[in-house]
Order: structure tokens, then C-alpha cells, then sequence
């Protein structure tokens, strides 16, 4: 994991300039074709490759995918030197050593350990096993998609931090930009324009009633409620001009079986009643980007043989539950592969300070290694 740690990795999306995930991707190509893994590079994206490494079975087995992100976000202002990967007090530091280089190091692991014994790069197993370490998870989600694109399995596992818990269920999200368009007029006769900011002002106060619906309705067991909200607004050009443009940012977070199209619907459906009943008001919706919530069925196959896996490795029966925010988890679901969520304990994801539990690092090997013998075997 430290040597994971020490190659910078930052998102170029987040960070303009920053170095990508071509170093990472070379030392972990390497790294998989000296453990006999065949390794594909992925690169529809130039500069933002992806490597799969593939274990092929001796036939008949299922196979796996284990899925972790190179990227990173950002390291301005982190606290001492986000590369060092300094261990203390059972922890190591650095950018993302808990998001999730962390996950990626168990996957790395596990995969060689369960696949060795094999002849002529043929593992031991019967089932493929294919390790994908992916772009852009932080961004677009580039590299994932590209995998989906070229590869299958019949269950995946996603590695991110989750302090060991089995993630059955997050959220979606969809972004949506909202220009109101009004008429500039000089400040000191304002009724010779349209107010575009006072128009968001009714926005927002419409996005306060959407809010109290949403949080209503009835509570998903793992997930709660969905959110919504403004992330970014601007308008206006000086202090003394009405304004004729104001633009918002929203964020939807959503629950499964909320999609993407359906949420825009009801969005714009609370754009459209302002509309019609405020003279003057007229709007442009625009989705940005959406995706949508997970949630995995507690029978799949892959599910019941990691949560027995994770009870042989930590003597109890491990805590199930979802989270707030989105992971790749979803494409994959949305791709027709049952999978799930499980990663190492830690802290300080985006935060100025991150580390992981070492010893969870170990563990969460441990249970990996587990599941791809009994899932593949």
C-alpha cells in the first residue's frame, strides 16, 4: 500500500495538470504480470488508462470481478506530505490510502494469493478472476465504464473504504443546472424588468416543499431519505442593474428505484407550476450528469459467500448497511453483474489528512482471498 500511496495519482479533472493515472497504471500492470496475471490496458481516454489483469480458470467456475480506483482527488492543503505513506500507530497516512489505495492493495493481494498454484498462467481455480483498477472513479467514472464496455463476470466486488461493513445499498445523484432568464432594467425602475434572482428566490422556496415531501415519505432501511438542494448560484451583473440572468446548481440524491428521468420529471414539473402561475418566469433545465442508487439483493451468491468469508476472518457476523454517497458499484449493477461494497477501515477521504487501519488492510485481504477461492473454486 505505501508504494501505491507514493505515486501521485490526482484526478486531471479536479486538478488541471495533475498527474493522472498513467504512472499508477504502469506499476500496477507490472505488478500484475509478475504474479502471472494476463493484463490488458485500457486507454479510450488518452492518458487515463486502466489496467485489467486477468487470471483465467481451468473452466466451469464462476468468475469475479474485483473492482478499486487509481485516482485521487486533490492534495491542496493537505497537512505533511500526502506521498509519504508514513506509518504510526497502526495507521498509514497519505492521499488516498483510505480512497482507496487501501482497497486497491487487498485486491492486488488477495487475487495473487488465491490464484496461485495454477501452470502456464491458468490459475488454480476454476472460474476467471479479473482484477480491474480503474480511472476517473473521483470524475466521470471513465475508467469503469470502459471495463464494462470489454469485460463481464458473474459477480464483481467493489473495494471502497467501508471499515469492513458489507455495503448493500447507496445513493444516486443527479446534477441539473437552472437558468432563469428575466429582463435587465435600471435599478432605480425595477418594474421595467424581470427579476431573474427574485425568480430564484421562488426556486428555492419550491425546492423547500419538494424537500419536505422527500423527507415525508417513508425511510429506506439502509439509505434514509434522498436530498435535495442548491449547490451554486450566480445572477446578476452590477449593483445597479436588474438582474437578467440567474443560474442554479442542484443536487438530487436519490433511492433506488428513483431514476434519473424521474427525478428530472419531478423537477421540472416544480419548474412548470411556477411557470404558469408567475408571470414572466421562464426557466432552461439542463441535467448535467446522473446516476443511479444501488442496492444488492442480500441472497445473491456473491453476497452470502463474502459475509461468510467476513465472519470466518473477524469471528462475528459482519454489519450490513448502505451509504450516502455513489460508487462505481452502480454501473456495475446497471450492467447486469450482482455485486456489493466492502473496503478498509480509516478516515479523512477528501479530507486535509487521510489514513487507513493497517490491520484492516490485512483483513480485508484476508476476506477477499476467501471469496474468490470459494466463489471461483
Amino acid at each position: 500500500m505505501q508504494a501505491l500511496i507514493a505515486i501521485d495519482s490526482v484526478n486531471p479533472d479536479l486538478v488541471p495538470g495533475a498527474a493522472g493515472e498513467r504512472m499508477i497504471a504502469a506499476w500496477c500492470a507490472d505488478w500484475l504480470t509478475g504474479h502471472g496475471f494476463e493484463v490488458h490496458r485500457l486507454e479510450r481516454h488518452p492518458g487515463r488508462p486502466t489496467i485489467v489483469g486477468l487470471r483465467r480458470g481451468t473452466g466451469g467456475g464462476r468468475s469475479l470481478m474485483l473492482n478499486g480506483h487509481l485516482d485521487t482527488v486533490g492534495v491542496g492543503g493537505y497537512l505533511g506530505d500526502p506521498f509519504a505513506g508514513e506509518r504510526r500507530d497502526g495507521r498509514v497516512f497519505g492521499r488516498g490510502s483510505f480512497d482507496m489505495k487501501g482497497g486497491v492493495a487487498a485486491i492486488l493481494v488477495a487475487a495473487a494469493r488465491a490464484t496461485s498454484g495454477g501452470t502456464s498462467g491458468v490459475s488454480a481455480l476454476a472460474g476467471d478472476v479479473l482484477v480491474t483498477l480503474v480511472a476517473d472513479e473521483e470524475f466521470g467514472s471513465l475508467g469503469t465504464e470502459e471495463a464494462l464496455a470489454r469485460f463481464r463476470a458473474d459477480a464483481a466486488i467493489v473495494a471502497e473504504p467501508s471499515e469492513l461493513c458489507l455495503t448493500l445499498a447507496h445513493r444516486g445523484f443527479a446534477w441539473f443546472e437552472v437558468e432563469l432568464t428575466g429582463l435587465a432594467a435600471h435599478g432605480s425602475q425595477p418594474e421595467r424588468g424581470v427579476d431573474a434572482i427574485a425568480h430564484a428566490g421562488l426556486v428555492l422556496s419550491a425546492l423547500d416543499g419538494l424537500r419536505a415531501e422527500i423527507e415525508a415519505a417513508p425511510a429506506h432501511p439502509l439509505l434514509g431519505h434522498g436530498t435535495v438542494r442548491v449547490s451554486t448560484i450566480t445572477g446578476g451583473t452590477d449593483a445597479a442593474t436588474v438582474a437578467a440572468v440567474c443560474t442554479l446548481t442542484i443536487e438530487r440524491r436519490t433511492l433506488p428505484g428513483q431514476t434519473p428521468d424521474a427525478v428530472e420529471a419531478e423537477l421540472r414539473g416544480l419548474l412548470d407550476r411556477l411557470a404558469a402561475g408567475v408571470p414572466d418566469f421562464a426557466y432552461r433545465l439542463t441535467r448535467l450528469v446522473a446516476r443511479a442508487a444501488f442496492e444488492a439483493d442480500p441472497a445473491w451468491a456473491i453476497v452470502r459467500t463474502l459475509s461468510a468469508q467476513a465472519e470466518r476472518v473477524l469471528g462475528h457476523s459482519q454489519t450490513v448497511r448502505g451509504e450516502p454517497f455513489w460508487t462505481d458499484a452502480g454501473l456495475i449493477h446497471e450492467a447486469g453483474i450482482p455485486c456489493l461494497v466492502v473496503g478498509v477501515a480509516g478516515g479523512g477521504a477528501h479530507a486535509d489528512t487521510e489514513w487507513a487501519d493497517e490491520a484492516s488492510v490485512y483483513r480485508l485481504t484476508d476476506m477477499l482471498a476467501g471469496t474468490i477461492a470459494d466463489f471461483c473454486g
